[in-house]
Parts: C-alpha cells; structure tokens; sequence
C-alpha cells in the first residue's frame, strides 16, 4: 500500500509544487508579505506527507516569540519545506544551488533565506556573518544544518563550522532540534513509509561558549536525540 500512497504523493507534490510557484511569484514581489510564500509550501509538504500516512509532533520547548538561532538535523527533504510553517518564517541558510534554480531559487531569495557557497571556503564563512548580521535585524529566527547535508539515519557526518559562525557573529541562543524524518521520508526514491516524524526541540545553548565547547555540545545533545527516536521509530515497511 505505502508504494501507492508514495506514487500519488510525489504526483501531487510535483504538479502541485510546480502551481504553488507560480502562484507564489506575485506575492514574493513584495518582500514584507514574501515569507508567507514559504509557510504556504510548508503547509502543502505536509499535506504531501500526510497523504502517505506521515504525520509528524513536537516535543520539547519551541521558543515562541524569541529570536533564537535553530540547528536542526538534516536527513530529509521534509524539514527543508515543513519547517518554514512550523517555525513560522525562519531565515534559512542554504547551500548556494539551491538559489540559483529557476523560479524557486528567486523564492528563496525574496523570502530571506542565506546562501552558502561551500566550495569558497573562508570567503564564504565571512560572508555568511555579513548576511547573518543583516538578518538579525528582521528579528525573524534563523535556522541551518549544521551538518550542511543530509545524512541517512544511522549514519555520521562531521558537523561545520558554519553554525558556530552564526552563533558567535549574532550573539543569537542556539537551540538544537534532533528528528527522525529520513525514517519515513528517505533521501532518495519516491517511497515514503507511513509514521509520525518527531521534532524534539532540546535545551538552547546560551551565547558566549568558545568554538570547541559549542560544537561539542551541540554535536552531543543532538546526536544523542537522535539516536533515542530512531531507536524507538515504529516505522511499517511493506
């Protein structure tokens, strides 16, 4: 059954994906109301998961109203889109191709969002503090994947330098974010598996913590998450 709810699913996302854009370039004209844009993709993702039985809870505490800086793991493409809704417009930093695709990309750009030139180096974690520093300004919350990539459930992957980079240019509470979402939305292939993805929002980490420090704890306090949800996902696979 998971295997037909998959082919709708990516049916619906792709046509549907593919209006939203149009339908959204009007409102991104305009940049105080182009946020909106993304928590309308949000919400039409999470229709998309939901016609493949993936529903999704928050745990932990989700600092409404306070301009926090959000790390969250990467494993899937669902966070990518959900996550605009959730939070309600965060600032994201993403990689540098993502922007320059056709039509989305311009999206992206008119909603805030950072791009990331990883092959530059230094370069690109200079001005990553630039456009943090402007961002703050908005008093939206900012949010990265500290990862820079997604990784498979189980699986390791260094954590970069550029969340540390927004930490200490900000003066911005970090708060670490574990999921389970690469269990039913796999990186790869149209197939999702019918669950409940869990966002668990863990203790900020308070400014002022030297690089070491911070990334050690960050790295540990989500990768530890992480790894109690995958333990405990009820995931049914045909």
């Amino acid at each position: 059954m998971s295997w037909l709810t998959s082919i709708l699913s990516a049916i619906v996302f792709y046509i549907g994906t593919s209006v939203l854009v149009i339908l959204m370039l009007p409102v991104c004209l305009s940049a105080r109301i182009a946020p909106l844009a993304g928590r309308l993709w949000g919400r039409f993702a999470s229709f998309v998961a939901w016609i493949s039985g993936i529903s999704f809870r928050l745990e932990g505490n989700v600092p409404r109203g306070k301009q926090v800086i959000y790390a969250v793991k990467h494993q899937s493409a669902w966070e990518t889109m959900v996550l605009f809704w959730v939070l309600y417009d965060p600032i994201i930093v993403m990689k540098q191709e993502l922007m320059r695709i056709p039509f989305i990309g311009w999206v992206f750009k008119r909603t805030g969002s950072i791009g990331v030139d990883r092959s530059a180096g230094m370069a690109a974690l200079k001005k990553l503090k630039r456009d943090a520093l402007i961002a703050v300004e908005t008093g939206r919350p900012l949010l990265i994947f500290p990862q820079g990539t997604r990784v498979l459930p189980r699986t390791e992957a260094p954590y970069q330098i550029g969340v540390y980079a927004l930490y200490s240019a900000t003066g911005l509470p970090v708060v670490p974010v574990a999921l389970n979402s690469g269990s039913f939305w796999p990186r790869k292939g149209i197939r999702k598996y019918p669950g409940c993805i869990t966002l668990e929002f863990l203790p900020e980490i308070a400014p002022g913590l030297q690089r070491a420090a911070f990334m050690a704890t960050l790295e540990e306090q989500i990768e530890q998450a992480t790894a109690r949800l995958e333990k405990g996902d009820s995931t049914q696979k045909d």
